[in-house]
């Protein structure tokens, strides 16, 4: 009997759920919106640093402050837009709690596989949060739009790069005003986020 047990323990496929502070165990393969928790998604994104860390200052500039200028940024474009929208604009980078901030070049590498469960998740997400499980184009672009902004002064702020280069990359930002980046620390932006998150929800009358 022990060494069946055994024999089937070395067969069974690889561990695809990891376990979140709030207790729920969330598949990365097949993720479930009734394993979603925002406190789990602030708590993480809070925690993962852009530019795998390459950027200047005592602090990592972190996810969950990214998140936060992303939809700001999206006010400055479309104001009046619904909250459901720019909710939608502070989730856009959701899944990064659990699998991390892959830089574009090594995302281009990864491939199928990577962009496969990183949607899934980004539509698990969407669902727990009443938003559809894709989003219609036009509000996908106006997010990439605001998100490629916000990388524009990331980039030139804190992570080394030229004006010139970062506009071959990110193009120059068309209709936002600049801003001056400052990282948040953990909890700061984990809280700010939260609170964004809450007041957005509550304005879409959840």
């Amino acid at each position: 009997m022990t060494g069946r047990k055994a024999a089937s323990s070395k067969n069974a496929p690889p561990r695809a759920w990891q376990r979140m502070l709030s207790g729920r165990r969330l598949d990365l393969l097949d993720p479930s919106p009734v394993d979603i928790e925002i406190d789990d998604i602030a708590h993480g994104l809070a925690r993962v640093a852009r530019w795998n860390g390459q950027t200047t200052g005592p602090l990592p500039f972190n996810v969950a402050q990214h998140s936060l200028i992303v939809e700001a940024f999206c006010d400055a474009l479309k104001p009046g837009w619904p909250p459901k929208w720019r909710l939608a604009a502070l989730l856009h980078d959701g899944p990064e709690f659990v699998i991390g901030d892959m830089i574009s070049p090594f995302k281009a590498q990864l491939g199928g596989p990577y962009k496969v469960i990183e949607h899934r998740l980004q539509q698990a997400i969407h669902l727990r949060f009443g938003l559809p499980a894709d989003l219609p184009d036009a509000i996908e672009k106006l997010i990439k739009r605001a998100d490629r902004a916000s990388a524009f002064f990331e980039a030139t702020q804190l992570a080394g790069f030229d004006v010139a280069e970062a506009r071959k990359i990110f193009g120059a930002p068309r209709g936002i005003a600049p801003v001056e980046l400052k990282a948040m620390t953990a909890s700061q932006a984990q809280n700010a986020y939260l609170k964004r998150f809450h007041n957005l929800m509550s304005a879409c009358g959840n």
